[in-house]
Parts: structure tokens; C-alpha cells; sequence
């Protein structure tokens, strides 16, 4: 099993992840403030649904391919360390939205709710980084089955998405007239997101590799 102290660490760094506006953030908070907040929710469950998938690759040996193929992890990480880049350029760079301005979307069905939410997290290249990259970090195989620490983690990660995702949908419309009354906000948070997202790739970049075989 996972130790309390590892726990604790990948909660606060899946907590950083949820918190970080991304495609599965944008897609939520659009949809629930397009289309209400049962709209939101069961597009939430689809977004879970993706973490499953991710979690449960992780889990069932996509990290025993990084030992076998040393330069496959080190690829992976400086193409997310890239990417977080990117994203650190496009938040700051001048004319750029914010993230955490809503789009308008059309209606949908329940089905096509969930199938969209869960596709915007199963495409979602930030959490294939932090699945492939920065998952298998807290994973150990000498404290047992690597399977049930990834579950154990997957399942801390997935909880921690679906109750903030959660809040976010149910207090959308507010949020966004607070933000629109707040364009300054906006403004600082595009920085300070910039930050964020290029103190995580230099910390990619930095990082030692550490890969734990599944079994």
C-alpha cells in the first residue's frame, strides 16, 4: 500500500492538477453554464470515466515500457515539459483569454454529454503527462502489488477531480459573473498560471527517472 506521506504529497500535487485550468476545466464550466448544471455534472462523469482509463493504462503496464525503453521516458517527459511550455506561452502571451472564460455550447444529449467528456479527458494531454510521467513516481514495487497502489492512487486522483470539478459546475454561473466584473483577475491569473505551468516543466525536466514495473 502507498504510505501516508506519499499519499498526502500526490494528493496535494493531483489537488495542483485539478486547480490548474485545462480542457477538461474550460469544457465543464462551459457546458454547465450553456446548458445548466445537470449538463455539467453528467459531462463530469464522462471526465471520470477518462481518468479511469488513464489510471488503469498506468496501472496494467504502460510504465514497464519506460524501464524496457529507457529514451521512451525521457521522450515522454520532454515532450510534456514542452507542452506545459506551450501552455505557459499562450496564457501569457498578449491577446490571450483566459482560460477560465466560459464558451458558449451548443445542447447535447445525456450520451453525447458524457461521450464528450470523457473523450476531452481521454485526449487531454496534461493528465497523459501526469499519468506517464508523474504517476509512477509514487508507485514502489517493494511495497507490494503495483497494481493496487496505482488503484489506490487512481482512485485519490479521480475523488479529487470529481469534488472540485463538482464545485465548479455547481457555483458556474456565479463564477463567471464574478470573473466578468473582475477583468483584472482575469489578467493576473493568466500570469500566475503562466508561472505555474512553467515551474511544473522545468521541474519535468529536472526530475530523475524513476519508474516502477508493474506486476
Amino acid at each position: 500500500m502507498v504510505e501516508s506521506r506519499d499519499l498526502l504529497i500526490f494528493a496535494g500535487a493531483a489537488l495542483v492538477m485539478v486547480l490548474t485550468p485545462g480542457p477538461n476545466m474550460v469544457y465543464l464550466l462551459s457546458r454547465a453554464i450553456s446548458q445548466g448544471r445537470s449538463a455539467g455534472v453528467t459531462s463530469l462523469f464522462g471526465v471520470a470515466a477518462g481518468i479511469l482509463v488513464h489510471m488503469l493504462a498506468s496501472a496494467l503496464g504502460l510504465s514497464a515500457v519506460f524501464v524496457v525503453v529507457p529514451a521512451a521516458y525521457d521522450l515522454l517527459r520532454i515532450a510534456g515539459a514542452l507542452y506545459l511550455l506551450w501552455l505557459a506561452w499562450s496564457a501569457v502571451r498578449p491577446g490571450a483569454r483566459s482560460p477560465l472564460e466560459a464558451q458558449s455550447l451548443p445542447p447535447e444529449s445525456p450520451p453525447r454529454l458524457f461521450l464528450a467528456g470523457f473523450l476531452t479527458n481521454l485526449l487531454n494531454p496534461k493528465m497523459a503527462v501526469f499519468y506517464l510521467a508523474i504517476f509512477p513516481q509514487f508507485v514502489h514495487a517493494e511495497r507490494g502489488s503495483i497494481l493496487l497502489q496505482s488503484v489506490q492512487l487512481g482512485m485519490t486522483q479521480i475523488a479529487i477531480s470529481f469534488s472540485v470539478n463538482l464545485l465548479l459546475i455547481l457555483f458556474a454561473a456565479d463564477m463567471s459573473r464574478w470573473l466578468r466584473s473582475r477583468p483584472a483577475y482575469l489578467s493576473a491569473q493568466r500570469y500566475l498560471l503562466g508561472t505555474v505551468f512553467a515551474g511544473l516543466s522545468v521541474g519535468l525536466l529536472l526530475e530523475d527517472r524513476k519508474v516502477a514495473v508493474p506486476r
